[in-house]
């Protein structure tokens, strides 16, 4: 009983200590010119659940008022770390002293139970083994041609007659929701040699998936939101809540995963076709059946959420510049001119390079809307960071690369603006720096599917901007909100109305 009172005492006393900080301390304390503000004892807590709702733009504003667009973060349970949006230390962490910032067990252990030790939430030698397997695939013709493939097959069969009957039906359609079903066929076909046909019109066991998998990845996400950073544990030993609901996600998730390792090692026996995961399954099954699943989930994850998640926001800004949709649009009849080929005909793999202005643009929607928002490893050892801030042993480390867009030191005044000619150079689309423009990461975790990502986004925004008019049902002017999850999705999809061009 006593130990009862003890803890009720305690309990007590820092609710109403943070009760104090968050309502009575007085508005006028001005943020630290060097950062986040820090209160006695609970540090940057009483600020960080005011703002974890708009979390990104909260953190952009204090990094963009920071001499060196850096700032230490503290909270209460030894989550010390630092944020920071300067290319000088994200090249710093991602290359020059790699070894140093693996992903870092605070991560893992958030992410366990939805990637387990999948690619995306490992160190060490097994995510070397796990990269090496994946660039053997990755680096090969054969793949680049099965991607076009499948990714042709996927717009003349399920989108293009989706957008068809919904032009004719004057239907309103949930953009973002259809990239993603467009995304996750794709993803599945090329690494895992399995169709689920979830864009086809039966979206009962596909569907089911998709609502499990993006309740998981949000769930997941949502435990580095947590005020108290273990009380996720507390949650999911009594089964509660927000936990209760992601494990019940993640057993969907792993079903269908399991049924796709079942799938693909039974036609292996009969065929001697090479993919993704066929490679990790390998000629004696050295990968346990836990482990292959979590490849599949975070092979899902890379190339279904990512791509899916930059249209969305592409198209969505490309709503309010007719101006630079007519530029692509030339560019296009431009290139369909030069090769003799018509509308409805598909890209070829040439044609797709040939969009210079096309890929500029996505690339401004993805500095501006960046798939994976903010990255975060851990520090093994203590150190100075290049502008000088000093990171201790265990803390953690996130570069922000949505506030990277938006840092006038690094695009400019106008880096607020999208504007698709800051990429473009003699007429071609440029590249730039990784550490800059940490979209696809940078270093040794550089992403695999760079090019795979940009053939299947160019070939999705050619193909539908030649043929429809996407209508936004947004109010003018009115961002969509943000849905913080492993990715960055709009919190209640795209409401577009699409119509067909007139040739």
């Amino acid at each position: 009983m006593e130990f009862i009172t003890l803890q009720t005492i305690i309990f007590i006393f820092f609710i109403s200590l943070y009760l104090y900080f968050l309502f009575l301390r007085p508005k006028s304390n001005k943020t630290a010119a060097h950062g986040f503000r820090f209160y006695p004892l609970v540090g940057t807590l009483p600020d960080f659940i005011r703002n974890r709702h708009r979390f990104l733009d909260w953190s952009t504003e204090i990094l963009s008022r920071c001499p060196t667009n850096t700032a230490v973060f503290h909270r209460p349970g030894k989550v010390h770390g630092v944020i920071t949006a300067n290319p000088q230390i994200v090249e710093h962490i991602l290359k020059s002293n790699f070894e140093n910032y693996p992903k870092g067990p605070r991560f893992r252990t958030l992410l366990r139970d939805f990637l387990g030790t999948g690619i995306f939430n490992t160190d060490g030698e097994l995510w070397k083994i796990q990269r090496k397997t994946a660039s053997y695939e990755f680096n090969t013709k054969s793949l680049r041609n099965f991607v076009m493939e499948n990714v042709t097959v996927e717009l003349q069969d399920r989108l293009i007659p989706i957008l068809t009957s919904a032009a004719g039906a004057n239907r309103v359609l949930d953009f973002q929701d259809i990239l993603e079903r467009f995304a996750f066929d794709n993803i599945c076909k090329v690494a895992f040699n399995v169709d689920p046909g979830c864009l086809g019109g039966d979206a009962t066991v596909g569907g089911e998936f998709m609502r499990a998998f993006e309740d998981a990845a949000t769930l997941s996400s949502g435990r580095f939101m947590y005020a108290l950073p273990s009380f996720f544990v507390i949650k999911k030993f009594l089964n509660l809540g927000s936990e209760k609901k992601l494990q019940k996600s993640i057993v969907t998730v792993h079903k269908f995963a399991d049924k796709i390792i079942r799938t693909r090692m039974e036609e292996r026996a009969s065929k001697k076709d090479e993919d993704l995961l066929s490679r990790f399954i390998g000629s004696d099954n050295e990968n346990s059946a836990e482990h292959l699943r979590d490849i599949v989930i975070s092979f899902i994850l890379a190339g279904r959420d990512t791509t899916s998640s930059a249209l969305s926001w592409f198209f969505w800004l490309l709503s309010s510049k007719p101006d630079l949709e007519e530029t692509i649009l030339q560019e296009l009849k431009t290139i369909r001119n030069q090769n003799g080929t018509l509308i409805g005909d598909s890209y070829t793999f040439d044609e797709l390079r040939q969009m210079h202005y096309l890929q500029a643009a996505i690339s401004e929607a993805m500095r501006l809307y960046p798939p994976v928002p903010v990255d975060t490893k851990a520090c093994k050892e203590d150190d100075i960071l290049p502008d000088g801030t000093a990171i201790g042993k265990n803390w953690f480390i996130s570069y922000h690369t949505y506030a990277m867009g938006r840092m006038e030191n690094i695009w400019g005044k106008d880096c607020c603006e999208y504007k698709p000619e800051r990429w473009i150079e003699d007429g071609v689309c440029k590249q730039e720096s990784p550490f800059k423009y940490p979209v696809f990461h940078a270093g040794p975790r550089m992403c695999l599917g760079k090019d795979m990502a940009y053939i299947q986004m160019k070939s999705i925004a050619a193909s539908v901007l030649e043929r429809f008019q996407v209508n936004v049902l947004m109010e003018k002017g009115k961002r969509p909100e943000h849905l913080l999850s492993l990715t960055l999705r709009m919190k209640d999809g795209l409401p577009v109305r699409v119509k067909e061009r007139t040739v």
